[in-house]
Order: C-alpha cells, then sequence, then structure tokens
C-alpha cells in the first residue's frame, strides 16, 4: 500500500561498495509471523534456542550471539479503548557512528562496504565491551559455549555475504506482507516519509521514521504508529564522549609510548650486549649505555 518508488529504483548496486543501503521496517503492515527470524536463523545456520517465556508472544526475550533477529511484542491501549499490538523487528542497527566500533578493542568490529558493521568473529576477544556500548542491547558475547565460538560476539550482518551479490538480506526475502524493506538509504527514507504521511491521514497522528538521524543515521529505518519509547526504542541515542576519546585519543596515544618504551627497552638490551661482549670497565660499560 503506498508505494512511493518501486523495487527496481531501490535494488542497490553490488559494485559499488560506497552506496549506503538499508532495511525499512514498516511496523503497520507487520503480523508478527516471526518468519523473518527463522530466515535469519537458517542462512546463518545458527543454534535454534528453544526459549521458555510465559506470557509473551516472543520466541526469545531478547537477542543474543546467536539470535540475531527477534519480533518485540507491545501492547498498548488504542485511543477508541481496544488493545492493541505493537510489533518492532529487533536486530543491528548498523549505526554511522556505532558505539559497539568504538568500544572494540581489537577492531574486529569495523564500518564495512554499503554502511554495513562488520564484525570478525575471529578477531573477537570476547572482552564485551561493545555489550554495554550499544544502546539498542543488539550485540552479544555468548557465554554459554565452548569451542571455535566460544567467547565470540555475534550479531546480525545484514547478510553481507548476500548483498554483495546482488541479493535482498534473508529476513527480506521471506517476509510474507513486504513489511520489510531493503534497497538504497536515501529511497527508503523518501518512502518512509511518504508512508509516514499517509499513515496521520488514516488517523494515525503519532505515525513517526525512527533512524535518520540517530546515532549519525541508521541503516535499519522504522516506519511508527507511535512514538520510539513505545517499541523500546532509545529516544535520543548518541555516542558516548568517554568512549570516543579512549577510541580515537587515548589508545593512540598509550600504543605510541608503549612502542617508544619497547624501542627504548630494545636499545639498552644493544648497549647492554655490547658491552658484555667487549669486556668494558665499569665506567665504560656507564657510557656505553648511554650511547
Amino acid at each position: 500500500m503506498g508505494r512511493a518508488a518501486t523495487w527496481e529504483s531501490w535494488r542497490p548496486d553490488p559494485t559499488n561498495p560506497r552506496q549506503h543501503v538499508a532495511m525499512l521496517v514498516d511496523t503497520s503492515e507487520c503480523i508478527g509471523c516471526k518468519g523473518c527470524e527463522v530466515a535469519c536463523k537458517q542462512w546463518n545456520q545458527n543454534e535454534a534456542r528453544i526459549s521458555q517465556e510465559p506470557g509473551t508472544y516472543q520466541s526469545h526475550p531478547a537477542l543474543d550471539a546467536e539470535t540475531w533477529t527477534v519480533i518485540k511484542f507491545f501492547e498498548t491501549d488504542a485511543e477508541n479503548g481496544m488493545s492493541m499490538w505493537l510489533m518492532q523487528k529487533h536486530n543491528c542497527m548498523h549505526c554511522t557512528e556505532a558505539g559497539c566500533v568504538t568500544a572494540c578493542p581489537t577492531d574486529a568490529l569495523q564500518y564495512g562496504d554499503y554502511g554495513v558493521v562488520t564484525l570478525d568473529q575471529e578477531a573477537c576477544i570476547g572482552c564485551g565491551y561493545c555489550e554495554p556500548a550499544c544502546p539498542f542491547d543488539a550485540i552479544h558475547v555468548d557465554q554459554t559455549v565452548w569451542g571455535q565460538k566460544a567467547q565470540k560476539a555475534g550479531k546480525c550482518t545484514l547478510c553481507y555475504d548476500r548483498i554483495a551479490n546482488g541479493m535482498q538480506p534473508a529476513c527480506v526475502s521471506t517476509c510474507p506482507t513486504d513489511c520489510i524493506k531493503f534497497g538504497d538509504r536515501d529511497a527508503l527514507i523518501a518512502w518512509g516519509r511518504e508512508r509516514v504521511e499517509q499513515l496521520k491521514a488514516m488517523g494515525y497522528p503519532n505515525a513517526n521514521l525512527y533512524g535518520v538521524d540517530e546515532m549519525g543515521g541508521l541503516h535499519e529505518l522504522y516506519v511508527l504508529l507511535e512514538p520510539p519509547e513505545a517499541y523500546g526504542l532509545p529516544v535520543n541515542p548518541s555516542l558516548s564522549k568517554t568512549l570516543t576519546l579512549w577510541k580515537y585519543v587515548l589508545q593512540p596515544v598509550g600504543k605510541a609510548l608503549l612502542g617508544a618504551g619497547l624501542f627504548g627497552l630494545v636499545l639498552n638490551w644493544l648497549a647492554a650486549r655490547r658491552t658484555f661482549k667487549g669486556g668494558l670497565s665499569p665506567h665504560e660499560t656507564g657510557a656505553a649505555m648511554h650511547d
């Protein structure tokens, strides 16, 4: 309903990694079928973890290192007094200014092609610094398993392996209502703004578009019927200034000082070695140590 452009005009060019892509979830058309969750698990070969959560329609209480997409359910009261369900497809937002990338001490998390935040699990040391740095609770380290995946972080990859080959993310392909859209980010923002105006005209005055400016711009956009907080989304998420100072100032300075210290130790060792081999006197030894 209300398509402002066709899929063909949104389709990103896989040969142009500088083009920013995004997913847009029109929550007004989500039916909570959880097909996207299954597609995500299947494509990424992630473990199916059975969750026993009474009193909720959610399959999992939250994301974890093996669960990268969850449909969150929120029950609220509509203006007519009837109950209304709000649903939000929750996963990594692929922020332009990502807290997880800033917090990662090994650069396992980086800004990749198409605007995707990539995760190199081989470089991940499982420190968990990324978890509190994410304002969306979208990345987690698995503390429950052993083996190759032990102590490794896991999160949505935006199906990088698919989009780099001109395909849609798995969750987009399986959505039966076409409420998850994928394509050029600017085109999706334009579509989302038009969709919001349509919804307001249909009697949803609180309709809004989320993700345009948050965290420098998200690559997961939402058309919402109610304010962000009704979906558990932070209203004004921001990147910690302390974290930024540590990553881009203190850490480089610390590495430089460490390198200088190691260089000094090597020089000292070479001088001592020369002294030992030459059989210098104590006075000459002291002089050699300062050469």
